[in-house]
C-alpha cells in the first residue's frame, strides 16, 4: 500500500512538474503581464491562501461537493428504473430526450430571480445540468446488465430489492463512477460560470475580480485554485471507486 502511494505521488509530481514547465515556456515565449510564470503565480497563490483565498476555495467546494450529492441521490435510483421497466422508460424517456439538450446555463438570470443570490441557484444550475448526465448514464448501464444474471438471482428467490441491490447497482457502479468523473469536469466548467455572475464569493468571482482588475497574478492563483478543487474531487471519486468497488480487483 505504501508503495503504490508513493508511486502515485511521483507520478503526480511528474505530470506537475511536466506541466509547470509548459506554462514557464508558454510564459516565456508570450512576455507579458497577462501570462505570468508558474512560480509567479504560485507565490501569489501562496500569499492570497492565507489571506482569503481558503475561504472562496471553501464556498466553492460546498457548492461543487453538495450538487454531486444531490445530483446522484435523484439521477441514480431513477436511471436504474428506467433501465430496469420498460413502462417508465417509455413514460419518462421522450422528457429526458427533449430537456437533455437544452443548455442550462441560459437559465441562470431566472434561476436567480427565483432563489436569490447565495449559494442556492448555483447548487441549482450545476444540480439540473449533472442531473441529466448522470440519469442517462444510469439508465444505459442499468439496459446494460446481463439477462443471466437477473434470472441466476431469481432462480434463487431474490425479490425485486434484493435484484437490484446486488446485481443492477454493482453492475452499474463503475460506469456511473466513470459519469460522475466526467460530471465533475462540467460541475466545475458551471461553477465557474455561476459564480461569475452576481456573486460575491467563490473562485468564479474571485478570477472574474482580478481579472477586472488587471491583476493576472491573482487571477491565475485563482485558477490554480479552481484546479486543486477539481484534482480532490477526481481524488475523492478515486477512492469511492476503491472502496465500492473492490470486487473488480479480484
Amino acid at each position: 500500500m505504501i508503495k503504490g502511494l508513493t508511486r502515485r505521488l511521483m507520478e503526480y509530481g511528474l505530470a506537475l512538474l511536466f506541466l509547470g514547465l509548459l506554462w514557464h515556456l508558454a510564459a516565456v515565449t508570450v512576455n507579458k503581464p497577462i501570462l505570468p510564470t508558474p512560480w509567479l503565480a504560485l507565490e501569489k497563490f501562496a500569499a492570497m491562501w492565507e489571506e482569503s483565498l481558503w475561504q472562496h476555495f471553501l464556498v466553492s467546494s460546498w457548492r461543487v461537493l453538495a450538487s454531486l450529492i444531490i445530483s446522484m441521490g435523484a439521477a441514480v435510483p431513477l436511471g436504474l428504473l428506467l433501465g430496469r421497466s420498460e413502462k417508465a422508460d417509455r413514460l419518462l424517456a421522450p422528457l429526458v430526450y427533449l430537456l437533455y439538450p437544452i443548455p442550462k446555463s441560459v437559465f441562470l438570470p431566472l434561476i436567480i430571480v427565483f432563489l436569490g443570490l447565495g449559494d442556492a441557484p448555483k447548487i441549482f444550475l450545476i444540480t439540473l445540468i449533472l442531473f441529466f448526465q448522470i440519469l442517462v448514464a444510469a439508465r444505459d448501464a442499468a439496459k446494460g446488465v446481463p439477462q443471466q444474471s437477473l434470472y441466476s438471482m431469481q432462480s434463487l428467490g431474490a425479490n425485486q430489492w434484493q435484484t437490484y441491490r446486488h446485481v443492477i447497482w454493482p453492475s452499474c457502479l463503475p460506469k456511473i463512477l466513470t459519469s460522475l468523473r466526467i460530471s465533475i469536469g462540467t460541475a466545475i466548467a458551471v461553477l465557474f460560470l455561476a459564480e461569475s455572475f452576481a456573486s460575491e464569493k467563490g473562485l468564479g468571482y474571485l478570477i472574474m475580480s482580478a481579472w477586472g482588475r488587471q491583476e493576472p497574478g491573482e487571477m491565475f492563483a485563482a485558477i490554480m485554485g479552481m484546479a486543486l478543487l477539481g484534482f480532490w474531487a477526481y481524488i475523492l471519486v478515486d477512492l469511492l471507486e476503491k472502496v465500492w468497488c473492490r470486487w473488480e480487483k479480484l
